[in-house]
């Protein structure tokens, strides 16, 4: 039996396609259950993609319970779970549009917060910092992250840019495309994952911060930004 082939993908969100070619293979019996998955070099080549799109997407369906590892090599579930086929692309772009906002308003904040916070903002942002943790209820995260940015953003020392920061939050925790996604139960195990490394992110935005250094403020706010948004771009349904 000659080995299954795929045809390349456009670069626009790449792990996202390479994970939904990969799930509708699975779904229709092309990649069969229990079966050993393509080496991952096999698929970089006839995806025509760089190695870190194909490890995304194949994490994306570890995710979702539709492949699993065994040493170290990845398996087609014997069992797959109700997922369904194809991504909400209306969703993901308004989920995308959210994050833009967010990276160019963060980061500077980040910055900002690291030369003006006082002492005393300073300690508060540490103090937040310390309640993360990655066993978290989504609803304690959410709460927690709200507070540590929007005091992020009073340490800035520009009373303006809290202000827009503080609509573009209020932005994101309206949004129903946002909250369906964190709230889906598919989605569950990339959101543990989500509030472990966003933990871990906050605690280095808050030391950069607190010990006043703007260029690794920005930095990590950047990092944490874009974690978070491949996680829920690439990984969540």
């Amino acid at each position: 039996m000659d080995p299954i082939q795929f045809a390349p993908v456009s670069r626009s969100t790449v792990s996202e396609k390479v994970r939904d070619s990969l799930l509708e293979s699975i779904r229709d019996g092309a990649l069969a259950p229990g079966a050993r998955f393509p080496a991952e070099r096999t698929l970089c080549e006839q995806f025509g993609v760089a190695r870190t799109s194909v490890r995304e997407a194949v994490q994306g369906l570890v995710f979702l319970g539709c492949v699993i590892k065994r040493g170290n090599r990845f398996f087609v579930a014997e069992t797959l779970p109700d997922v369904p086929l194809g991504v909400d692309d209306r969703r993901k772009r308004n989920v995308s549009e959210l994050f833009e906002v967010r990276q160019v308003t963060e980061v500077a904040i980040a910055k900002l917060a690291a030369l003006r916070a006082s002492d005393v903002e300073r300690a508060q942002i540490a103090a937040l910092a310390a309640e993360f943790g990655p066993g978290l209820r989504l609803e304690e995260f959410r709460d927690l992250d709200r507070r540590f940015h929007l005091a992020l953003a009073r340490a800035c020392g520009n009373p303006t840019l809290h202000e827009l920061y503080r609509k573009a939050l209020d932005a994101v925790f309206a949004s129903e495309d946002f909250s369906s996604l964190l709230d889906a139960e598919n989605n569950a195990a990339a959101v543990r994952e989500v509030i472990a490394e966003a933990s871990i992110a906050h605690v280095r935005i808050a030391d950069a911060v607190t010990g006043g250094d703007p260029k690794a403020a920005a930095l990590a706010a950047a990092d944490h930004l874009g974690e978070v948004e491949k996680h829920m771009i690439a990984r969540m349904f």
